[in-house]
């Protein structure tokens, strides 16, 4: 579906309003929602030519919609990508680009630090198919370099990761991936494209999961891979068709519609986020703080320079105790006692969201997989919402004060 026409180097607050598909005969302002599932064709010959793709023209819903499609055209726009693909969810999406780009006997490497339920897919339920996979530490690029075998086709990073926040260089691992004839994807989910464009300093595809910033507000479900349109084309598309990982139109929707307000929800809650790290860094109940916009972070130099000088949204930190069962034991308490923020192992929200991984979206995982992976009995993630900063820290201090 063709993109309305738009001046050429828009920025991208600009583009998070405006690009989306041409408007119909009605002339709406605020995108159209199209709930359909099947489309009237105009003659059996466009029908045969539609379905071939020798002709441009929606067919079936679990091909595309013109809602589907603005969303598309918005989020590509923003990614800087030439095309982009949606899904019904992040993990959709991922699935995806593994069931596209890979067969058995192909080699994929991840870090040790990417989000629990991306670990068992590749590390686990892919095996079951021949697909290969080397955890790496997301940090170490010698240790990626090292990975790298003549099977290996992809490369998959998540910057800055769930839950420790860690930042690997972009570039670096497009240059590993490509000297070894391979493709590097980054899951661009806690960044957005608001912060961080990954496909400007080298990668190949960028994952998101639209569930998280992309709506903002924790409404739907929603996935996408922005890359080239041959990617998209000619291995995402078919993948899509056969498997149906379709997002709904008025999932899309509501996502379009929630791109518009990114930028400024981004940098609200990257503020207040910073400002929550600063004062938990020095809270006395704290063991540790992990946030890329504090200069402690290992990598805060690499962040602010990806990262258009902000640390995000997400943060976590370590409860102080002696061992495994006090640590569990005090994170609990400190998510039991809020009563204005919510525990809720979803993110992105306007809302502030408190879970604890090991518990949660880290839980399928082994023991020492979780132990690569930094994630404690006494983490505790924080997506930092839009609630006054001081309503914020005084929810979590009575927690913290009542050990």
């Amino acid at each position: 579906m063709s993109a309305q026409k738009l001046p050429e180097h828009l920025h991208r607050d600009t583009l998070a309003v405006r690009a989306a598909s041409e408007r119909s005969q009605y002339g709406e302002n605020s995108e159209a929602l199209y709930l359909t599932s099947g489309y009237v064709q105009p003659s059996a010959e466009a029908s045969a030519r539609r379905f071939a793709g020798d002709e441009e023209g929606f067919t079936y819903g679990r091909y595309g919609n013109p809602t589907v499609a603005s969303f598309e055209q918005r989020l590509a726009a923003l990614e800087g990508a030439p095309a982009c693909i949606s899904t019904a969810s992040g993990m959709s999406a991922i699935l995806m680009m593994c069931m596209g780009l890979l067969k058995s006997g192909d080699h994929v490497i991840c870090s040790h630090s990417m989000f629990g339920s991306t670990i068992k897919l590749i590390g686990s339920d892919l095996a079951k198919f021949g697909v290969r996979s080397t955890f790496v530490p997301q940090t170490d690029a010698a240790a990626w370099q090292a990975a790298i075998e003549p099977a290996t086709k992809l490369l998959f990073a998540e910057t800055p990761t769930n839950p420790l926040t860690e930042v690997c260089d972009i570039r670096a691992l497009a240059d590993i991936a490509h000297n070894a004839g391979a493709l590097l994807a980054v899951d661009n989910c806690f960044a957005t494209p608001a912060l961080q464009r990954p496909m400007a300093l080298g990668a190949d595809i960028v994952t998101h999961s639209g569930t998280k910033y992309l709506d903002g507000q924790g409404r739907v479900m929603a996935g996408a891979l922005c890359a080239s349109e041959q990617l998209v084309t000619e291995t995402f598309l078919p993948v899509l068709k056969s498997g149906g990982m379709t997002l709904a139109p008025f999932n899309a929707w509501v996502v379009l519609k929630g791109l518009e307000t990114l930028g400024i929800r981004m940098e609200a809650q990257s503020a207040r986020a910073l400002a929550l790290a600063q004062w938990l860094q020095v809270h006395p109940a704290v063991a540790v703080v992990h946030y890329p916009g504090l200069p402690s972070h290992p990598q805060h130099a690499l962040a602010m320079a990806q990262q258009s000088n902000r640390g995000g949204a997400v943060l976590s930190f370590e409860v102080k105790a002696l061992d495994d069962d006090q640590a569990r034991q005090r994170a609990f308490h400190v998510l039991d006692s809020l009563q204005t923020l919510s525990l809720c192992t979803n993110l992105g929200d306007t809302k502030t969201l408190l879970a604890h991984p090991a518990s949660t979206s880290h839980g399928r995982l082994t023991p020492a997989q979780r132990q690569l992976a930094g994630v404690s009995q006494g983490l505790i993630r924080v997506a930092v919402g839009l609630e006054h900063i001081s309503d914020i820290q005084a929810d979590l201090d009575r927690g913290l004060t009542t050990f």
